[in-house]
């Protein structure tokens, strides 16, 4: 997911656009798909992911799709909008790795106090990422006015948009690994997880290597952050069939102690 640089487009990307809004309708989907699971394992925690990504899609018609930027206010809708972004990427990844904790049934899933404890961290990580990308945007304190010269650094807000997405990420394939193989003694859950891993793994290759060659031969009407918002949405339905094999009632018994009901 991590997918907008903080610079927005110039140009209008209608491509990016109509993904965009195909993967709010399926995530839609999804979420509804999921509600009929009723005796699944973090059902509802699953479901704050999806709502989670559905926040991104929307923020992706502004930041990926672009708007015109004829005007200041235009200008400043869409950094808003960037973000909003940003803080939605690290909340909901973060929402994404909890959910691996979900499944070893550390706590109950679905109470108030599992729910809490994942929106209230979440809301934490999307309040302090926004900030920083406001305040480097706008200049309210004017801290990160050095960040807008020479390279153009800001450190910490690397460090949240990029480098603590991808701790989530690999964190929740572990814990997923740990409980499909050790738990619950399966292995074909494991090919809807790597399937997962793999789409996003091309998609970030489309946004970060691919997408300047894409430009130059397109003379920019085309990016990778259309086939990254693409492949992004693949890796987000892969993530739900597997969430989906693995809540399956007809389980065997762990082969380790624990349960997973």
């Amino acid at each position: 997911m991590p997918g907008s640089s903080f610079a927005p487009p110039a140009d209008i990307s209608l491509g990016s656009i109509l993904i965009a809004f195909v993967a709010i309708l399926v995530t839609i989907f999804l979420i509804l798909r999921a509600e009929r699971k009723q005796a699944a394992v973090g059902r509802r925690e699953f479901q704050l992911f999806l709502l989670g990504y559905i926040v991104i899609s929307i923020c992706e018609i502004f930041t990926v799709g672009g708007l015109p930027m004829g005007s200041a206010l235009q200008q400043r809708v869409v950094l808003g909008f960037t973000a909003v972004h940003l803080g939605a990427i690290v909340a909901t990844l973060w929402i994404l790795m909890l959910n691996g904790i979900v499944g070893f049934q550390l706590l109950d899933d679905g109470t108030p106090l599992s729910l809490g404890l994942i929106l209230l961290s979440a809301l934490a990580l999307f309040i302090g990422t926004g900030y920083l990308a406001l305040d480097t945007a706008f200049s309210y304190s004017r801290h990160f006015n050095s960040s807008m010269q020479g390279q153009n650094r800001n450190i910490g807000l690397y460090v949240l948009y990029q480098l603590a997405p991808l701790l989530f990420l690999a964190g929740f394939f572990i814990l997923e690994t740990v409980l499909v193989l050790r738990v619950l003694g399966e292995r074909k859950p494991m090919l809807y997880l790597l399937a997962a891993a793999l789409l996003f793994a091309i998609g970030q290759i489309f946004q970060y290597v691919i997408s300047t060659h894409i430009c130059s031969g397109t003379n920019g009407k085309i990016n990778g952050a259309l086939f990254e918002t693409l492949f992004t949405l693949l890796a987000v339905v892969m993530t739900w069939v597997f969430w989906s094999s693995i809540t399956e009632d007809d389980w065997p018994t762990p082969v380790t102690g624990g349960t997973y009901t």
